[in-house]
């Protein structure tokens, strides 16, 4: 088993250093290491989660082609210059809400520069509100309705005979994540020197490193097709909340003399397929351009991320279960945060929550920890901010102009590392405490 599990973190860590899908297709190698080398049975492929996310992301490319995020942002930028010196505050709930909407941070982009640049004109150290903006955009992956990764969640506790609602997951983690991303942003309120006393902004004015040139969003072309296409989207998102929560609303179709209502993954997809058709039809948009999107390219990483890395994952932990449970069963019983810390160490590793989930849970599952107290810690999942190299970090680093968002001397010692652990840690702990209160 260990040798096998060598065998794991090399593939993680081979395709983490390739980016893009590297890390899917090098999960396919190490499948095809356990199966053929090691005579491990390959379980099934993630088919549903995959497809629901796929889903998700036509839907939310098609109303970024039609301006919807641009809509968002611009909206953004309005609020946020309008209340500048509480920009630390702002910025983070402007990213928690932007990524809750559209189901993944990567939307968070956009957003960044706009960050950066109220900061500066208004002496700010820019590093504090995008520290934890960052984190806020990865946080609210674990509140999102339509994120990939609590998809997955409600999708493997249905198919494990847990009855638990998608509200029910909501209403523990959009909370508990909207908290920790609060006390991430009253930290950075005094994190740092003040911008006009930090040395490396001091010495990139005195080299002309430092320009005076603003960003500025462009307007949104068309308003009314962006309006359109935002309300379609979230009527989508409205009616996964619905279904999710009441069972009895659902479509029933008989089965072994029953009826069954339909299960949650058809209807996201049917849901998302439709309003990403409606949204084509009504706007005009572009089904082309849907595709070239930022949001578009993201999610189909993480498409081909979850089939390789999770279904490896999936074939070496059924393939081991019994020495796995065996071993760890006691600890993690007695003390169930001792599986959120694995769910933290494997998220750095696998730079996906929802990969994460698909491939820690079934463990989880097997160690008998109950299934409202696995959604208290579905926040654990939100640790690749530890290594500074997530696509978001690497560009809130780039858009601060004054230096101040910065990887340290000793790497971990960078701008994300405290907002994320207070956040994350403030999200498990309120999680725990929620449950041990309301189940």
């Amino acid at each position: 088993m260990l040798i096998q599990l060598v065998f794991v973190l090399i593939a993680i860590i081979a395709g983490a250093r390739l980016g893009g899908i590297g890390l899917g297709v090098l999960g396919g190698t190490g499948l095809a290491i356990l199966t053929f080398g090691f005579g491990l049975e390959p379980t099934s492929p993630p088919v549903d989660v995959m497809l629901m996310i796929v889903a998700v992301i036509a839907a939310a490319g098609c109303m970024q082609a039609a301006g919807g995020l641009d809509l968002m942002v611009k909206t953004a930028e309005k609020l946020l210059r309008k209340n500048p010196q509480k920009i630390t505050l702002l910025s983070p709930l402007v990213t928690y809400f932007f990524t809750f909407i559209a189901g993944t941070g990567h939307v968070a982009y956009s957003v960044l520069p706009v960050i950066s640049e109220v900061a500066t004109e208004t002496n700010i150290r820019p590093e504090r509100p995008l520290g934890i903006a960052v984190i806020a955009s990865q946080q609210a992956i674990t509140a999102s309705p339509v994120s990939a990764a609590t998809v997955a969640l409600l999708s493997m506790l249905g198919n494990s005979g847990f009855n638990v609602t998608l509200i029910e997951i909501l209403l523990v983690t959009v909370p508990c994540t909207l908290a920790g991303v609060l006390a991430g942003a009253f930290y950075s309120l005094h994190a740092g020197k003040e911008l006009a006393d930090d040395p490396g902004y001091k010495r990139r004015i005195a080299s002309g490193e430092f320009n005076t040139v603003h960003h500025r969003t462009g307007d949104v072309q068309n308003r009314r097709s962006a309006i359109l296409s935002i309300l379609l989207f979230v009527a989508a998102t409205a009616g996964i909340i619905l279904f999710g929560s009441a069972p009895s609303l659902r479509p029933a179709f008989t089965s072994g003399g029953k009826a069954v209502p339909l299960d949650m993954a058809p209807i996201i997809e049917i849901l998302m397929l439709s309003a990403a058709a409606l949204i084509l039809l009504l706007t005009g948009a572009d089904g082309i351009k849907a595709t070239q999107g930022t949001v578009f390219t993201a999610g189909m990483q993480a498409v081909v991320a979850i089939f390789g890395i999770a279904w490896m994952g999936d074939t070496f932990i059924a393939g081991n279960m019994a020495e796995l449970k065996g071993s760890v069963e006691r600890f993690v019983t007695e003390m169930p945060w001792l599986f959120a810390l694995a769910l933290f160490l494997m998220s750095i590793l696998l730079f996906s929550q929802a990969a994460t989930i698909r491939a820690l849970l079934p463990l989880g599952i097997a160690l008998g920890i109950p299934p409202h107290t696995l959604i208290a810690l579905f926040p654990a999942v939100n640790g690749y901010f530890f290594i500074p190299n997530y696509p978001t970090i690497v560009a809130a680093i780039n858009f601060d102009r004054t230096g101040t968002t910065h990887i340290g001397k000793y790497i971990l010692n960078h701008s994300f590392m405290i907002p994320g652990l207070i956040a994350t840690i403030t999200s498990v702990g309120l999680g725990l405490l929620a449950v041990q209160l309301f189940w």
